[in-house]
């Protein structure tokens, strides 16, 4: 079976509006899949909130006070009032990621257009907030301190050009890696089966090194997935950082 075909976007719900298809897909029921898995985690996790945590009040603490230091050590005390938002930006990723692994499931961080709408979220929220917290000298961001004037001919449109190269960067990442990882997955496991079907007894034999390998392969994967979303997650916090800061 072709390894991309895991990767397709079909329709569950047919919806046409005004010659515009807006059907309920496969990867939107993977959003809301997700959202529903967060929810029931942080509610299950603080319905009996006590002084010696049960495993889901646990579990629930271990994300809250992993994404607050993240927020502290990254964004400063000064980005805490926006630490629901990278919380739940994380949440999200890495929940869809970790459901992707699942058999017969969709990846919709697999997508370009779902990664790019995140980052470019996280672009426009940070541009805005500097813009609004600096006014004009949000601009000099663009001439670091103690750079030579005669350099800024240089190093302005560069920088002009890293800092609009940010979303691209930032979602490229995030959908590069679950879709490379995903294939690869899915090309071991066709070649494991290829081996068992074409050599019989032999070939089962010989297909216990792609399964062992497959093994890996997932436990390997599993860290990319939880990895990709705190890259994404601090990331975020140094663009904060950046637009509260202007360093």
């Amino acid at each position: 079976m072709d390894p991309l075909h895991q990767f397709h976007i079909k329709p569950l719900i047919s919806v046409i509006v005004a010659d515009l298809d807006v059907s309920f897909s496969n990867s939107a029921l993977s959003m809301i899949t997700s959202v529903i898995i967060i929810y029931a985690l942080m509610m299950l996790g603080m319905r009996r909130r006590s002084m010696v945590p049960g495993r889901w009040q646990s579990l629930a603490e271990i994300f809250y006070e992993f994404i607050t230091k993240m927020v502290d050590d990254n964004a400063g005390r000064a980005a805490r009032p926006f630490f629901p938002f990278i919380f739940t930006l994380f949440m999200f990723i890495l929940v869809g990621n970790l459901l992707g692994m699942l058999p017969w499931a969709f990846t919709f961080t697999s997508h370009i257009v779902v990664t790019f709408a995140m980052a470019i979220f996280v672009f426009t929220m940070a541009t805005l907030l500097a813009l609004i917290k600096h006014g004009f000298r949000f601009f000099t961001f663009f001439l670091p301190h103690g750079v030579p004037l005669w350099l800024a001919p240089l190093l302005v449109p560069i920088e002009i050009v890293s800092y609009l190269s940010r979303p691209i960067s930032l979602s490229v990442r995030l959908f590069a890696n679950m879709m490379a990882g995903h294939t690869m997955l899915k090309v071991f496991a066709g070649f494991t089966v290829m081996m068992g079907a074409g050599l019989g007894a032999l070939g089962y034999a010989a297909g216990i090194v792609p399964v062992i390998i497959n093994i890996a392969l997932i436990g390997f994967e599993i860290m990319v997935a939880t990895l990709q979303a705190y890259v994404f997650a601090i990331l975020t916090c140094l663009y904060i950082r950046d637009a509260l800061e202007l360093h």
